[in-house]
């Protein structure tokens, strides 16, 4: 099983960088460019620092692509992914990336926004997806039941209460009427196009997440149990979020 639970979240965030580096460096040696694809959230705080601190890894060559944004957030809220990403990855990088798409939640044609920048996407294929796995089982804003289906890159979306809730218990906004209802989202299946995934989740508040991921039926009612049909996944978990899984799937894991 391509599962390591780590001592915690720091050496989760770490061990999940430290793969997907590998990656990154292989892509540029073998091909002369990397595209990735970076998630946000509290999930991603600790693997994104230890990223930015990984060697040898050459982002002027690294187009990168965004995962999700809220609609209609402007990209001065605090819950603002372009915003996220900006400022805890993009301005911090010792040379800028080859390319940057940032996922334009304020954009007056959605649809057409969402078209382009899919366009852009599927142009060549992503060699790093960077992803985490939400609170109800949701990977980027594909909460269930999921479209598993659909070849569309990027989509706008219905966000549950359950996914509202969790931004709202992750500190990102003071009210859950001010948690934003749709938001645009990567696709399922563009996000199992991609080459490698590397999944980082820590925290005791994704155990049941990592229960139906690894152990629940493979449906779009539990949309991140879809990864363990990809050749090359590594999901990161801790401790804590690994606390619902059976003895028997523990035991097939790597341990740290």
């Amino acid at each position: 099983m391509n599962l390591m639970i780590c001592r915690d979240k720091q050496e989760c965030g770490a061990e999940a960088a430290k793969f997907g580096a590998g990656k990154i460096r292989q892509a540029i040696a073998e091909q002369g460019e990397c595209r990735v694809i970076l998630a946000t959230g509290a999930s991603q705080f600790e693997m994104l620092s230890a990223l930015l601190k990984e060697p040898g890894i050459d982002w002027s060559k690294v187009t990168m692509f965004h995962l999700d944004e809220y609609v209609g957030l402007p990209i001065t809220h605090p819950a603002s992914f372009r915003k996220y990403l900006t400022e805890r990855f993009i301005s911090k990088l010792p040379v800028p990336m080859k390319e940057v798409n940032l996922v334009n939640g304020e954009a007056e044609d959605l649809r057409g926004f969402c078209d382009r920048l899919g366009a852009r996407l599927q142009e060549k294929p992503v060699d790093v997806a960077f992803i985490g796995i939400g609170e109800n089982g949701h990977i980027a804003f594909n909460d269930p039941p999921a479209d598993f289906d659909t070849e569309t890159p990027y989509l706008v979306v219905n966000l549950d209460e359950v996914c509202r809730k969790q931004q709202l218990g992750e500190g990102w906004f003071p009210t859950l009427d001010d948690v934003p209802k749709r938001a645009i989202s990567m696709s399922v299946r563009q996000i199992m196009k991609s080459r490698c995934i590397v999944n980082t989740v820590p925290d005791a508040r994704k155990a049941y997440a990592m229960k139906i991921t690894f152990e629940g039926e493979l449906s779009p009612m539990h949309p991140a149990s879809v990864i363990r049909l990809h050749p090359d996944c590594r999901t990161f978990c801790d401790v804590p979020a690994a606390a619902q899984l059976s003895k028997f799937t523990r035991d097939l894991c790597t341990k740290k």
